[in-house]
């Protein structure tokens, strides 16, 4: 089936577009938009992917679910919309930053992370869509298996990525990564139950910028 994603992605994954648990995550996914209020909106569902191209994935960071709050899930996993308030994970991933590269304190600002995927932050959910207030709602409908083969193709395809897993789900579902090839930086998840529990004081943020610098890559201007 036709996919509208952009053309680097699209090179990697037509494959899946054309598998059976694809076309039936489709028909769920276009159902639940006419049925129930979901989020994203439908033009976002794949933000991440027209945000980041796959030729300038540098890193990349996990999360489960689209936020399932009015106005808040905006494509980019942990990112809200311009002018909505910033849920408990993101206010403390922005403390986890300041303490860790001692920049300015970014409470007051935009929770869109679009700045950090246009320099090749790939923002990745597990799950691209959910039925508004019922987190965890459109899972195990195939989004995973999706998001898996996304997974699987920057392994394979590039080198020197770094991948943020936060938490044991990310942990989990980032299993397949070669360490050989790539960073993996683990923590506990931002969410105010764990994120004392070893996400404060992680230094992903700076750890991330010295190995891309070890790799003649860019650094990212968190």
């Amino acid at each position: 089936m036709e996919v509208k994603i952009e053309k680097s992605w699209k090179k990697h994954l037509s494959q899946e577009f054309e598998k059976d648990y694809f076309n039936e995550l489709v028909s769920f996914v276009k159902d639940e938009y006419v049925n129930h209020k979901v989020y994203p909106k439908p033009k976002n569902i794949f933000r991440a992917f027209e945000s980041t191209s796959f030729d300038e994935v540098k890193v990349v960071i996990l999360g489960q679910d689209p936020y399932h709050g009015t106005g808040q899930a905006n494509g980019l996993c942990f990112s809200v919309n311009e002018g909505i308030n910033h849920p408990p994970s993101l206010k403390n991933i922005f403390k986890e930053l300041k303490t860790d590269l001692d920049i300015e304190n970014k409470a007051d600002y935009s929770g869109d992370l679009v700045k950090w995927s246009s320099q090749g932050v790939f923002l990745l959910n597990a799950t691209l869509t959910v039925r508004a207030n019922q987190a965890g709602s459109h899972q195990h409908k195939g989004w995973e298996e999706f998001t898996d083969a996304v997974i699987k193709v920057l392994n394979e395809k590039k080198q020197n990525l770094v991948f943020l897993l936060w938490g044991r789900y990310a942990q989990e579902k980032g299993s397949i990564i070669d360490e050989s090839k790539h960073l993996i930086l683990k923590a506990a998840h931002p969410s105010p139950f764990s994120a004392y529990n070893g996400f404060f004081g992680c230094k992903h943020f700076s750890k991330t910028n010295a190995y891309l610098k070890t790799k003649g890559i860019k650094e990212i201007d968190w």
